[in-house]
Parts: structure tokens; C-alpha cells; sequence
């Protein structure tokens, strides 16, 4: 799973939920596959204490809210009105204090650790929001702004009936409903009030000038999108709302672009803040130490696997990297690729059946290719995650994009990373089955609290599931598919070391670029995408894999020292699975509380 850009008056909310394209949350709520469950007392308890979260998020990013599965804001749209900064602050202020309020009266230790999460993430960000009001100018792409909220409310698996409020809300970004202001125009407004403050830095060049050559892209996407639909009355406000956003491009042309900055970095302040958000608590310099060391132990498992894989397939060429290029020369394309992925899914689930690696549901997953503008707003493979509030029987999908979209002046750029066969077999595991999508069904079809959810989510835990995956199926993979495991977990290692690096300046955007296509075997527009991630998509997310893969690695590693012969690898993942997503110090903590105990005692 990937994670989309973030930015200063959106920040807000995104950064409450962690992701923009944010998981969603569970809890108590009633859905097909647990309708014969009793819902515990305690967990009604905890998501009646999560509304007045909610309840906020919804106020200020209802497009969010609505997305999660919070009912009445299908309608809304992001607040962008003046002080919206100091008016969200408030009322986060606010609700943490309830909640703290809450902690004091509640005697039941689960609700207890609920709201201690649901607190330190309100308090984590507080502070975050703060740093980037104090330190970064106001911008944001409205042709993004708009895409994200009507892709959301368009998605096929929200009802029919839902899907009719898409109207509304393109009405209101276009400033057409009764009391509305274009969205071009707030967001317009609320980077010029801050113009005269010189001390805050301006976005970096390089996003500035991506979104302009995107909103094309979105644009259209977001027609399609309708046409897709079967809704009718759409095509006047779009148009109105595609002249509001090309003038917008023009202002930023004129305004943005000037005051942006030729260098990527971030403060560094806001740089390693970035890194507690995503879960990784240590110092950058440490992080990088850690990962140069897993890179060179990887490079030296390839290096050993590569000549045996070149032997089994009658290659002249013996280095990993060569041999890697020589996987990737027999390529698929158009039709054939889905039928490859339904085929591994297929062999991945009697592979975790046979060997007792995982419960299975018995539905099936969904994989599918995203469209032109999915892949402009997110170019990495990913899951969509479904709502899990209210859910009533929707799942994850696995979404693969199959270009990078160019910057400006520049063709789009294809990528022949995942439509080769070997290269099939990781990227299937970690966002299909045993990864992110068990995930989320699992807390569709087995319910967590929404603080577990939603509110204890970072990326680290997420991320680090989806790695783990690679790496527990990799035993069971050919060995073209293990030596592609290999490659993909070691640029898991250089995310954790190319992103800080290049945030701390260390490295310069084309050296990161350069090393990917060469050390890593990236194709170009893999590694473009990469470097775009690290220096503007998200800084500081990319190394959540690494660090979340080494926290999932150290609890199993120490349930198996506790419990000896008595380890059952099926109990401990489904266990892991069972409890949302909590960040890495409370599963640990769950899992030598209460996993080992039962398992000691259960023999």
C-alpha cells in the first residue's frame, strides 16, 4: 500500500488518519459476515467514545468521513474557509480533552488503551499540524482536491443510492450550491493571506510543476469517472469546474511557482516529525545506518540466488542484476496480465492452505489495473481499501497502475516491474493475500474498535504486514520468484536510506533516480515514482516497510523463543490479523500478554 501527498490545510485531517487514501475503520458496526456476532460491550463503549473524533474529521474533511463510512456528509466537502487552521485546531483541542475526560471515568482496560490511543494520536497531530502552519506555505493541487473526493463517492462499491450525492459535492467544489465558493478560489485565498509571511518555505518545484501537467489527467478521470456512473446532469459543472481549475493552474503558474523551492528538503523538524507519524520513533541517521547494513545482506542473498536461477533458466549472464533484466525481457501486456495475478492469487492461497500459514475467507480477492488517472494521483501499486464503518459486505482491491506519469514536457513512463511473471509472485502476496488484503477483511469479517482501526494506524504497521507477507511466502515461491522477493525487499532497504538521505540533502533527487535503475534494477518510471515519493509525495513513508518489517520480525522471533515447539505459525498470524491495525509496540505487547498465555495454556 502506498501513501498519497499531503499538504498543509488537508494535512490536517490526512494526517489524523495517517494515509490519504486512508484505510477505514470497524467496530461493532453491522455487516453481512458478522451479523450473527454479538458485538462486546466494551467495543460499543470505545466507538461511541471514537465519534467525537469523527465527529471533527467530518466537520472539517467530510469527504473523509463520508470515504471511512460515517453516514450524512456524502454530500460535503473539505472546509478551506478562512482561520480553517485555527478553527481545527480547536476542535481537536476540544475533543481531546473529552476524551481525556472520558480515561478518567472508564474503568475497563481495553477502553482504557482505546482512548490512550485515540489521545496520543490527537495529540501527535496537534503538534504535527502546528509544525507545518509554522513552517510551510499554504498549496495544494485543487484538480488533486477534486479528484480524491469524487473518485471516493464514485467508487463502484459505494450504493447506487450513495453515488447520486457525487452531483452535489462537484456542485459545491464548483461553487455552485447556494452559499458555496469554488474550492479553486478557498484554496486560492488561503495560500495569498500568507503570502506576506517570509519565513515560510514554498512547496518544491517539482510537485508544483507534476500536478500542473496531472490536472489534465484528473480532469478526465473525473468524467470518466461520472460516464462510469450512469449519472446524469454532470457535464455543466464539470465544465465550470475545469475552467475554475485551469484558471487555478494559471495562478500557480504566475504565484506558486516563483515562491517554490529548487531544493527538496523539508525543515528538518518537519522531516523527522514526518517519520513519528508514519511510526518510525528512532533518529533518520539511525534509520540509515540500519538499512546500508540490510542492503549489503541482501545484495550478497541475490548475488549468491541469481547464478542458480540463471542455470535453471539457460542464462549466459550470472549477476543479479543482469539476470534480474533478463526476467524482465518477457513481458505481458494488456489482457493477459490480470489472468497472471488471478493465477498466483490463486496458487498463493493453496500454498497458505497447504503449509497452515494463514485462515483463508473462502471469496475471493479482487485484483484490477487502474485507470490514466489513478495512476497520476497514485503510480504505485496499492490497495484501495474499502469503508469499514457501516460496511455491507464491500472488500479491499488490489489496484495496479501500469505507468508513471511524466513530468512536464515529458512522455508518461511505462514500468515493466510487475507485468513479468517472476515479479508477480511477491507483489501478489504483499498486497493481495497473506497481505493487505487480509488485513482489511479481517476486520471486516471479525470487527476490532475503530481506535484500533482507525485512530492506533500507522503506516509502519501496515507496511511492515505487507513486507512480512513477501518474506513468509518466499520459501514456497521458483526460484525467479525468490530472487524478485530478494530485489523487492532490498528496495525496501534502500527507501530507508534514499529517503532520509536525500530530506537531509545527503543525496541529490537524480542520484537517488541513478541508483534505483542501477542497484535496484528499477525501471525508470518505477524510479521516478520513487524519487517523486520521497521528495514530495510523501516524504519519510517510504522507509515505514523496513522499519515495520524488522518490528513484526522481532515479536514472531520472541513468541517463538517463549513458546518453543509450542509455536503454530496459523495461530500467530491469525492472531496478528485479529487485531486492526495497531502500531508495532501494542501488538508486541498484545502478543506477549495474551497470545502466548492462551497458547501455554491451550496445551
Amino acid at each position: 500500500m502506498s501513501i498519497a501527498r499531503k499538504r498543509t490545510s488537508l494535512r490536517l485531517i490526512r494526517t489524523t488518519l495517517c494515509v490519504a487514501m486512508l484505510v477505514a475503520a470497524l467496530g461493532g458496526m453491522s455487516q453481512p459476515a458478522r451479523a450473527a456476532l454479538e458485538t462486546p460491550a466494551w467495543v460499543q463503549e470505545s466507538n461511541q467514545d471514537a465519534q467525537l473524533l469523527l465527529q471533527v474529521i467530518a466537520q472539517f474533511s467530510p469527504e473523509r468521513a463520508a470515504a471511512l463510512g460515517v453516514e450524512g456528509y456524502d454530500e460535503q466537502i473539505v472546509d478551506l474557509k478562512p482561520q480553517v487552521y485555527e478553527r481545527s485546531q480547536a476542535a481537536f483541542q476540544q475533543a481531546q480533552s473529552a476524551l481525556q475526560a472520558k480515561l478518567a471515568s472508564t474503568r475497563d482496560p481495553q477502553v482504557q488503551q482505546d482512548l490512550q490511543i485515540m489521545i496520543a494520536k490527537t495529540q501527535q497531530m496537534l503538534a504535527h499540524n502546528q509544525l507545518e502552519h509554522d513552517l510551510l506555505l499554504p498549496y495544494d493541487s485543487a484538480a488533486q482536491i477534486v479528484f480524491s473526493g469524487l473518485h471516493a463517492a464514485l467508487d463502484p462499491r459505494v450504493p447506487k443510492a450513495r453515488q447520486a450525492a457525487a452531483l452535489v459535492r462537484l456542485r459545491r467544489y464548483a461553487g455552485l450550491e447556494p452559499g458555496t465558493t469554488s474550492i479553486a478560489q478557498l484554496a486560492r485565498e488561503r495560500s495569498e493571506e500568507r503570502f506576506g509571511e517570509k519565513n515560510l518555505v514554498g512547496p518544491y518545484r517539482a510537485e508544483v510543476e507534476q500536478n500542473l501537467a496531472d490536472s489534465p489527467r484528473l480532469l478526465e478521470g473525473i468524467r470518466q469517472l461520472f460516464v462510469a456512473s450512469g449519472l446524469s446532469g454532470y457535464e455543466a459543472p464539470l465544465k465550470t469546474l475545469g475552467q475554475q481549475i485551469a484558471d487555478y493552474d494559471r495562478w500557480t503558474r504566475k504565484q506558486i511557482l516563483p515562491r517554490a523551492r529548487s531544493d527538496n528538503k523539508l525543515p528538518p523538524a518537519l522531516y523527522a516529525d514526518n517519520l513519528r507519524q508514519i511510526g518510525v520513533p528512532i533518529a533518520p541517521e539511525e534509520l540509515i545506518r540500519r538499512a546500508l547494513l540490510s542492503f549489503a545482506e541482501l545484495r550478497n542473498e541475490m548475488r549468491a540466488l541469481a547464478p542458480l536461477v540463471a542455470k535453471e533458466k539457460g542464462y549466459s549472464v550470472t549477476d543479479y542484476r543482469d539476470v534480474v533484466r533478463e526476467l524482465k525481457k518477457t513481458q505481458l501486456a494488456g489482457d493477459a496480465i490480470l489472468p497472471l495475478y488471478q493465477q498466483r492469487l490463486a496458487a498463493i492461497e493453496e500454498i497458505l492452505r497447504r503449509e497452515h500459514e494463514v485462515t483463508v475467507p473462502a471469496r475471493s480477492a479482487v485484483i484490477r489495473l487502474a485507470s490514466e488517472a489513478e495512476s497520476a494521483q497514485q503510480p504505485a501499486p496499492h490497495m484501495s481499501p474499502p469503508r469499514l464503518i457501516g460496511n455491507t459486505g464491500e472488500y479491499g482491491e488490489f489496484v495496479l497502475p501500469l505507468k508513471t506519469p511524466g513530468a512536464p514536457g515529458e512522455k508518461d513512463l511505462s514500468t515493466d516491474d510487475f507485468t513479468f511473471e517472476a515479479g508477480s509472485w511477491t507483489l501478489t502476496a504483499h498486497e493481495a493475500r497473506p497481505g493487505h488484503e487480509l488485513q482489511f477483511s479481517a476486520m471486516i469479517e471479525q470487527g476490532v474498535s475503530i481506535a484500533r482501526a482507525v485512530f492506533a494506524f500507522n503506516s509502519v504497521n501496515v507496511e511492515g504486514w505487507g513486507l512480512y507477507s513477501e518474506a513468509e511466502m518466499k520459501p514456497y515461491f521458483p526460484l525467479d520468484g525468490q530472487l524478485i522477493v530478494l530485489q523487492l525487499r532490498m528496495l525496501r532497504a534502500a527507501r530507508a536510506f534514499l529517503d532520509p538521505m536525500v530530506n537531509l540533502g545527503q543525496i541529490t533527487p537524480a542520484q537517488v533516480k541513478q541508483f534505483l535503475m542501477e542497484q535496484v534494477v528499477l525501471s525508470e518510471g518505477f524510479a521516478k515514482e520513487e524519487t517523486d515519493r520521497f521528495t514530495f509525495r510523501s516524504p519519510g513513508q517510504a522507509t515505514a516497510y523496513f522499519y515495520g518489517y524488522q518490528a513484526i520480525m522481532e515479536t514472531r522471533q520472541r513468541a517463538e523463543m517463549a513458546l518453543g515447539d509450542q509455536f503454530n505459525k496459523q495461530h500467530f498470524h491469525d492472531f496478528v490479523l485479529a487485531q486492526g491495525l495497531l502500531p508495532p509496540e501494542l501488538l508486541q505487547k498484545a502478543v506477549l500478554e495474551r497470545f502466548v498465555p492462551a497458547e501455554l495454556a491451550a496445551k
